[in-house]
């Protein structure tokens, strides 16, 4: 059995771990079955968001006439954009491998894992065990029991990355972030877009005005069922049918050319046997860490998606610094996610961090309530955003307790609001206090605040 000083279980983020480990002079192995850069480079946030981009550019052609400007969209070369993209992930995941494996004190193993001991794995047909283990399996998409969906070619969204096909007809099931942005991919791209989702508003974790006001946007795009529980799939000659059924109302059924579903993720636990190791799972399957992202197994530490704190890219890369600090160097210095934030990269974009108005209401917490429509602002006007605004909720006192956007670059202005929360006071002050380039949107943020006031 080959023995380690580190063994980093996943090549999406724990890569980053595994080569910090090297760095230090410690011999390190790194396991992981697919491409390196796990999730996000390969199947996620970067191919999806340029992918993505391409929507964006197209949505801007076909609106440029409500500048007085004659545009037309001629042409899709739909399989072109695909392979463009997903042949420059490819290129990165490789690029990425090759630093890998030419670290001294790196050793790379392309095979599944699974403990079978105390920081003890089986990998392939070999043993391998570390002083310390680091786990960072990531998730995948989770597929709900519905009835005939083993028996039909259905996408998940990592499939819906790569077709080289585009369809005529989608059907989506689910109503979250991965739902939004696939369809409005898809609709912006020439395909007719039918999205069903279960609760009664897309984007459901959002603040309630920001999910309302998306939802009313979404169904100008696309066909939208909210409400709709998904509970049986059938295919026939290449065609899927989805029949879906409410609380209230008469069940309904869509038929797509392909149906895509993105009803969440489940993390890869289920392969990794992490009980053999002494390691604690909570009800949904994700490990469980204290303040330090160590396990209840001594000397095994866990990140990313696979605990389940915030399933985001930055989010694992955060946590990365801790797992450095305290599995590597030995410190003791607990998690500060203080400022994290999220982004949909839909048309309109929405972005927050912190509470969302229910959560405070259902706290009895007391909270005040500033506003700013971008319509409210030179650059908002200027831009014809009709939907967008922000919206940020601050105690009595100014601290702020969240912010939330729905708009043009909602993804950017944000990070105002972030600086504020992680680097100054945390106050209303701290964007009030500082003056903004006029006419720039970033105003719509700096009216919002000052409503607050």
């Amino acid at each position: 059995m080959e023995e380690f000083d580190v063994v980093v279980i996943g090549g999406g983020t724990g890569n980053k771990v595994a080569l910090a480990a090297a760095d230090r002079g410690l011999d390190a192995a790194l396991v992981e079955r697919g491409p390196i850069g796990g999730t996000c480079v390969n199947r996620g946030c970067n191919p999806s968001k340029t992918l993505i981009h391409r929507a964006d550019v197209a949505e801007t052609v076909r609106g440029a006439g409500e500048f007085g400007l004659d545009a037309e969209l001629d042409r899709i070369d739909f399989p072109r954009i695909v392979h463009e993209v997903t042949d420059a992930m490819a290129v990165k995941s490789d690029r990425m491998e090759r630093a890998v494996r030419e670290r001294e004190n790196v050793t790379l193993f392309r095979d599944d894992a699974r403990f079978v001991g105390e920081r003890t794995l089986e990998v392939g047909d070999e043993r391998i065990r570390g002083e310390k283990v680091v786990v960072a399996v990531g998730a995948r998409p989770a597929i709900p029991p519905i009835d005939g969906i083993e028996d039909v070619d259905y996408l998940t969204s990592t499939d819906a990355l790569r077709l080289d096909r585009r369809p005529d007809r989608l059907v989506v099931i689910g109503g979250g972030y991965i739902a939004a942005e696939l369809g409005y991919f898809y609709e912006a791209l020439g395909t007719a877009v039918t999205i069903i989702g279960r609760n009664d508003v897309l984007v459901p974790t959002e603040d309630r005005e920001i999910a309302e006001t998306f939802t009313e946007v979404a169904r100008r795009r696309h066909t939208v069922h909210v409400g709709y529980e998904a509970t049986a799939v059938t295919q026939e000659d290449g065609r899927v049918t989805v029949t879906a059924t409410a609380d209230e109302g008469e069940p309904i059924a869509v038929t797509a050319d392909e149906v895509l579903v993105a009803t969440g993720r489940r993390p890869n636990t289920d392969r990794l046997d992490p009980e053999a190791a002494g390691i604690e799972l909570d009800d949904g399957g994700y490990i469980e860490t204290d303040e330090y992202l160590e396990t209840s197994a001594e000397n095994v530490w866990a990140h990313g998606d696979v605990i389940g704190t915030y399933q985001f890219k930055h989010a694992a890369d955060h946590e990365v610094e801790y797992v450095v600090k305290n599995a590597l160097d030995g410190e003791d210095e607990a998690v500060d996610y203080t400022g994290m934030g999220h982004a949909i990269f839909t048309s309109p974009q929405v972005a927050g961090t912190g509470r969302t108005e229910e959560e405070l209401r259902d706290d009895g917490r007391e909270y005040l309530v500033g506003r700013c429509a971008y319509g409210e602002t030179v650059m908002g006007n200027t831009l014809k955003d009709r939907d967008g605004f922000v919206k940020v909720l601050a105690d009595p006192d100014g601290e702020i307790l969240g912010c939330h956007i729905i708009g043009t670059d909602a993804s950017t202005l944000i990070h105002e609001v972030l600086l504020a929360l992680a680097s100054g006071s945390g106050t209303v002050g701290d964007v009030t206090g500082t003056i903004h380039i006029h006419p720039s949107l970033s105003k719509v943020i700096l009216k919002a605040f000052e409503d607050v006031e």
